[in-house]
């Protein structure tokens, strides 16, 4: 993780370093994924602004449901390269016109989610994106 001078520049490793998952619940909806405990570094960048790069992934027809990656789409966590550690929820403050596996640069606040295992463990909102190309 980089110091910029206003932001933190998070890297994939950081995140995929960062994260720690425990299961005790047989009901869980995927099991070890229940619960995420997050390492003292992130936790610190919790509601800070930070940027990090990747891959744009568009997940509904309306263009309103946004991930990052670490991969593109045809080698994402969902095609089964990665974990969940490789994705973070984008919340766009205004509408975007990237298109799906563009490459982006994007900052926002960073926050953690460590008990909803129905949604991404890292969220950024009031989140801007930049092309990277």
């Amino acid at each position: 993780m980089a110091e910029g001078m206003s932001q933190a520049v998070l890297t994939w490793d950081d995140l995929s370093d960062g994260i720690f998952w425990e299961s005790h619940s047989p009901n869980a909806l995927i099991p070890g994924f229940e619960k995420a405990t997050f390492s003292a570094k992130l936790r610190a960048l919790e509601g800070k602004k930070v940027s990090i790069t990747g891959y744009l992934l568009v997940l509904d027809g309306k263009q309103s449901i946004y991930l990052l990656s670490k991969n593109p789409m045809a080698s994402c966590f969902f095609c089964g390269n990665g974990g969940p550690e490789s994705i973070v929820d984008l919340q766009f403050d205004k509408k975007i016109s990237f298109s799906m596996d563009a490459l982006i640069s994007v900052e926002g606040t960073f926050n953690l989610n460590g008990n909803d295992p129905n949604t991404a463990y890292y969220r950024i909102e009031n989140a801007n994106a930049v092309s990277f190309k």
